[in-house]
């Protein structure tokens, strides 16, 4: 089984627009409402493929309670801890030509004790987990310390911990090791300090967090693939051009495809193929959740070759 702790969930409302226009009045041709917050999705895309998934989140307020309205209504398995805040709205705007723009709440503040609530919560519905994996934003109240602490806390239990977070509290997390981390290329840069340009940037600078504990970084790079480093060495991987619809979403359909796989026990090679092949199926949905996986989509994964430069470098 899987665990997944979203400290920060939402519920998430898509607009389709033909075009947006800023200080206009704009019409919509069609909206969607969905539970989500990056944990959310990534036990939602593990539930529809079969894989055993638990989901532990905060719940408050109006936002809170159509969010577990939804959750029920798709039947996935989850443990909410109730808060006296309440549950940011998220709002995504599609236009017709596949733009995206994102609108994100802050979310509530939690008190010291929800806090507390909530990370126990997580050890105590882990006694059956292979790995626990801690996404998204932190509300008010919920500190880098709280996640490194939660982070130990989970190693400590024997847990393999993934974490897909960014900024600093992916610097702050780096010091408890988790197993796992899934930065995009800008996140990497940032987190190091190196200029990213090539695959063998990546790879120097995803070698550098390993130096610190690490077991596996993911690093997503958009139009470029994604790049797997682990004890086994660096893999580049790249799916066919696919036409994206909305990208919201895409990065967490993208970890769950690598988790599905290695629950699976597959090599590398084919772990990074899941997940390549997961995101790339996400960015052709109209929602920020994942359905069924295109298997069809062809996926590229070879050694990865440092001297192939990136179309989109990073800086820290």
């Amino acid at each position: 089984m899987i665990a997944t702790l979203t400290p920060n969930p939402s519920l998430d409302r898509t607009l389709f627009l033909d075009t947006f226009t800023r200080g206009a009045v704009n019409r919509c041709t069609a909206t969607l409402a969905e539970p989500s917050g990056k944990g959310i999705n990534v036990a939602l895309a593990l539930h529809n493929h079969g894989v055993p998934v638990l989901a532990v989140l905060p719940i408050g307020g109006p936002a809170g309670e159509q969010l577990v309205q939804l959750l029920d209504a798709v039947g996935l398995p989850y443990r909410a801890v109730t808060i006296t805040g309440t549950i940011r709205t998220n709002v995504s705007i599609i236009e017709a030509d596949g733009t995206s723009s994102k609108i994100n709440e802050p979310g509530p503040t939690l008190t010291s004790g929800e806090v507390e609530e909530l990370v126990r919560t997580t050890l105590d519905s882990c006694s059956s987990a292979d790995w626990l994996a801690i996404c998204g934003t932190l509300p008010n109240g919920f500190s880098e310390r709280h996640l490194v602490e939660a982070v130990r806390a989970a190693r400590t239990a024997g847990l393999r911990v993934a974490v897909d977070t960014s900024g600093s509290m992916l610097r702050a997390v780096l010091i408890a090791t988790p197993h796992f981390v899934k930065p995009n290329a800008h996140e990497l840069s940032e987190v190091t300090g190196r200029l990213i340009r090539t695959i063998g940037d990546v790879t120097a600078a995803a070698e550098q967090l390993r130096a610190k504990g690490l077991g596996t970084v993911l690093v997503s790079l958009g139009r470029d693939g994604a790049v797997l480093v682990d004890g086994n060495g660096a893999l580049h991987g790249r799916t066919a051009a696919v036409t994206a619809i909305n990208t919201v979403g895409a990065g967490d359909a993208f970890l769950a495809g690598y988790l599905a796989a290695d629950t699976n026990a597959l090599l590398p090679a084919d772990r990074l193929a899941s997940a390549l092949r997961w995101g790339a199926t996400a960015v052709q949905h109209q929602g920020t959740l994942l359905s069924r996986v295109d298997d069809r989509i062809p996926v590229h994964v070879t050694v990865a070759d440092p001297n192939v430069a990136l179309s989109e470098p990073a800086t820290p």
